[in-house]
């Protein structure tokens, strides 16, 4: 991408050097018309400016689009090799070696755990591919929300650490009208992002209730927290918090994104708050008649 920035500053330092030329020439052959001269040359000269500042943004622009889909295609990348990798090395074991049947589950299970998440990988990147296209239509359902929330919640919780780290708080009986696909990948990301930027077994509070027509859902967290310059980007397609050096946790970029594009659609709000002490609450709200 350097290559197209150094022609394109090379033609518009050629365009403003003939510019110039051209105007004293011209001012010289008609030296009544010098002021009508040097007004149309500075209004050519304002024109081509404008339009060369928002080419260099637009150039900009794509040059950082470029290195986001690049880190998104390593990201993908290590996360589909590394629960494969897992996979691969259970089935192996099992074949290679005479196991006992507890042994033997306890493999399996781990591979079942893996499998969910290359599902919850693909689930990402194709509602995410849809919804950019704008070839999702968000079938709408009447459904059990506090039903929702409690089986992501347990379904992540198994993946997450031998004692008990997400901790529910989910008032029975909240139902919303929406869809149950992309508001269960929702609740999902909120919840893994949680358990991804906590410390290891470190407590995750999930809350959902109900108070007349509007509907709280909140994700707590006591991980590394977002400063407030990163809390007006982290929904951005691809961004994730902190830099390419320094960051160590898993991810691709998608999941805020997906979030708040569901979220949108169901005319929901979501708030990113500071936690107390450390971490970020993530705060959604739904108003009941809306949806």
């Amino acid at each position: 991408m350097k290559k197209p920035l150094i022609i394109f500053y090379f033609l518009a330092v050629y365009v403003l050097a003939e510019l110039v030329w051209w105007a004293s020439l011209l001012i010289q052959a008609r030296p009544e018309k010098k002021a009508m001269i040097l007004s149309e040359g500075a209004v050519f000269l304002l024109i081509f400016i404008t339009g060369a500042y928002f080419l260099q943004k637009t150039i900009k622009k794509e040059r950082k689009l470029h290195a986001q889909q690049k880190n998104f295609l390593l990201s993908v990348t290590h996360e589909l090799k590394s629960p494969l990798a897992s996979i691969k090395l259970y089935l192996q074991t099992i074949l290679k070696r005479e196991l006992e049947r507890g042994k033997i589950e306890s493999f399996l299970k781990n591979s079942l755990k893996d499998i969910e998440r290359l599902d919850d990988l693909v689930e990402n990147m194709l509602i995410a591919t849809r919804i950019e296209n704008r070839s999702y239509s968000f079938p709408k359902e009447h459904l059990d929300f506090s039903e929702l929330v409690g089986k992501v919640a347990e379904r992540l919780q198994i993946h997450t650490c031998s004692t008990q780290t997400i901790k529910c708080q989910i008032e029975p009986g909240i139902y919303l009208t929406g869809d149950k696909f992309a508001l269960t990948l929702a609740v999902s990301n909120l919840i893994e992002n949680a358990v991804k930027y906590s410390p290891p077994c470190e407590e995750v509070i999930v809350k959902l209730q109900q108070e007349s027509n509007i509907i709280c859902f909140s994700v707590a967290d006591k991980g590394i927290g977002i400063n407030d310059e990163e809390k007006l980007r982290i929904f951005e397609k691809f961004y994730r918090v902190g830099s390419e050096d320094t960051r160590k946790t898993k991810g691709t970029g998608l999941g805020l994104y997906i979030v708040k594009q569901v979220l949108e659609k169901h005319h929901a709000l979501i708030k990113v708050k500071n936690n107390r002490e450390t971490g970020s609450i993530f705060e959604v709200t739904f108003n009941s008649n809306g949806n």
